[in-house]
């Protein structure tokens, strides 16, 4: 396996830029979501000279948009797709291995009413055979309920027609943070990773062939090209656009559906554990605790809009409320009782005929005349295989000798965070030492010990230790700048949003976090990264735009 670099030298932007601009490479990712972070840390690993470029923030688009849920896929079980259920409880292992804090076990309750989507004898047998496949065992299979049982494990359930239930293992995770994990090891393999940098066109040889791409740094607006062997588009989404600039879009497109979630302080959605229930159109729902709320979703719908601004809309709104209110009648949950929200996009492949919910979830590979590799569809769990999948495409154009140079995959091995934490007694083990820790400092709520563990795991040490250069007399205002000084100088911050949306979660999870501690982090940030008047102006003009789109509830798409 190729040696890595130091753990502190990584996604530092100027050392990156720096390298960006001086090497040719085997590989050129364009697209910094979960999947191009998979496809750089295995091209890395494998021993390629590997580059990533993102045109916004890293997991700004689909990847910080999902229900958070590293799963096994039961509804795919639904649908007959067999191998998806499979591989996907399979990777949902292994991720759960690679960052016990990060990837955690979720029990999920599936109550069953008269009439609902899912029998007792089905939801039964359909667990059984979910658990086989899935290679579930232990605790975590499946244990069917009664419905005193049920209620017992949710009182806020409708009594009158819950008939029993069933409680089966699911996994949460913070997609934003997994993707960061993730692309951060894939740079101490010598990746060479930059957000804020678009992929603006091709340039092509005389055999009409990728020879180097166009970019442009919106840090500087300075433009460069990057050389590389080989090419892959790992743009969600924006796979489409790419494919077009490319000139090599063909009849397979994508179909573009959204989903939203909403976001509940917890005292206004009770519920005692995570719940997977169905709705009157025969769509499942998650309503999820995390923290100090309750998060809600998702919709699945078809989505033709701005796919730059992806935003809840009233309809979205009724739409969850509805179902909470009919599977909840005690709670009477209304629009002023939502506390944030996320919409985003997933981009799945066009079938003729078919509703959204019911377009397959399986990733799928373009390969152009010119070597451009596309791909697109897939799931969050399944990224390191859809990092697989892609690179197998790279090496099919390479020769025997290039490729003989290369290990084979070692992604199922490489832990994602370091010191590790090799199991979740490890986890709890260093979430009650922090605990203490806090405690020392004068913090007393265990929240925020549960917050940074889950976070940023064993990495938290650096931040608490850090908190201490600072001379502010409020130690939550002293951990936060913490916070920001890790994220910039190890996580490449470049914005107020990547550090509240994406870096720390809050603009979703705890949203009066933002308002209240936004002044600080905007002067360090001035501080740190030399932001002129200018750059303050723009930089709160985008939080605030993304505060409006998370508080809001549109009449329509913005188009």
């Amino acid at each position: 396996m190729p040696k890595t670099e130091s753990p502190f030298s990584i996604l530092n932007r100027k050392h990156q830029i720096k390298k960006l601009q001086s090497n040719t490479f085997d590989l050129a990712i364009i697209g910094g979501g979960i999947t191009g972070a998979g496809i750089a840390l295995d091209a890395a690993s494998r021993g390629m000279n590997v580059c990533l470029v993102e045109k916004n923030d890293f997991a700004s688009g689909t990847s910080n948009k999902s229900t958070k849920l590293i799963h096994g896929g039961l509804r795919y079980l639904k649908q007959f797709e067999v191998g998806l259920v499979r591989e996907s409880g399979s990777e949902r292992a292994i991720v759960h291995k690679l960052a016990p804090h990060l990837v955690t076990s979720e029990k999920m309750l599936l109550p069953l009413s008269e009439g609902g989507t899912y029998g007792k004898i089905m939801t039964s047998i359909g667990l059984k055979v979910y658990d086989f496949l899935a290679d579930v065992h232990g605790d975590d299979s499946r244990i069917m309920l009664d419905k005193a049982e049920t209620l017992e494990k949710e009182p806020l359930l409708d009594k009158t027609v819950t008939i029993g239930g069933a409680v089966y293992a699911e996994y949460r995770t913070d997609d934003a943070r997994l993707t960061l994990e993730v692309l951060k090891k894939a740079a101490s393999f010598g990746a060479t990773i930059i957000n804020y940098c678009e992929m603006q066109d091709f340039n092509y040889n005389v055999h009409s062939k990728i020879e180097s791409l166009n970019c442009i740094d919106y840090n500087s607006n300075h433009s460069f090209t990057i050389a590389a062997k080989s090419y892959i588009s790992a743009t969600g989404p924006w796979a489409d656009i790419i494919r077009t600039k490319d000139h090599s879009i063909n009849h397979k497109h994508l179909h573009l559906t959204k989903g939203v979630h909403l976001v509940f302080p917890q005292d206004k959605l009770p519920i005692k554990q995570s719940i997977y229930f169905d709705v009157d159109d025969g769509r499942m729902i998650f309503a999820i605790p995390r923290g100090r709320v309750t998060y809600v979703g998702t919709t699945d719908t078809n989505y033709t809009g701005n796919k730059d601004r992806v935003v809840a809309t009233k309809s979205d709104v009724d739409y969850l409320l509805n179902a909470i209110n009919k599977t909840f009648p005690e709670i009477h949950l209304t629009v002023n009782d939502v506390e944030s929200n996320w919409a985003g996009l997933r981009p799945l492949i066009h079938e003729d005929d078919k509703a959204p919910s019911e377009l397959s979830r399986k990733d799928e590979l373009f390969v152009s005349d010119t070597g451009l590799i596309s791909i697109a569809g897939g799931k969050l769990t399944g990224y390191r295989k859809m990092a697989q999948r892609a690179l197998d495409a790279v090496l099919d154009q390479l020769n025997s000798d290039e490729k003989d140079k290369l290990v084979a995959s070692q992604t199922e091995h490489i832990t994602l965070v370091d010191p590790k934490l090799h199991t979740d007694e490890d986890v709890l083990d260093f979430r009650n030492k922090l605990i203490d820790q806090l405690n020392d400092l004068g913090v007393s709520d265990p929240y925020h010990a549960w917050y940074f563990c889950s976070n940023y795991g064993s990495q938290a040490d650096h931040i608490l230790s850090k908190s201490k250069d600072f001379e502010n007399e409020n130690i939550l205002e002293r951990l936060i700048r913490a916070e920001l000084w890790f994220s910039i100088n190890y996580e490449m911050v470049n914005s107020l949003s990547d550090f509240f949306v994406r870096r720390t979660g809050r603009l979703y999870f705890d949203i009066s976090s933002v308002d209240k501690y936004r002044d600080i982090i905007l002067t360090d940030c001035i501080m740190y990264l030399n932001w002129d008047n200018q750059r303050v102006m723009l930089e709160n003009e985008k939080l605030e735009k993304l505060i409006q789109d998370a508080t809001t509830y549109y009449d329509k798409e913005f188009e």
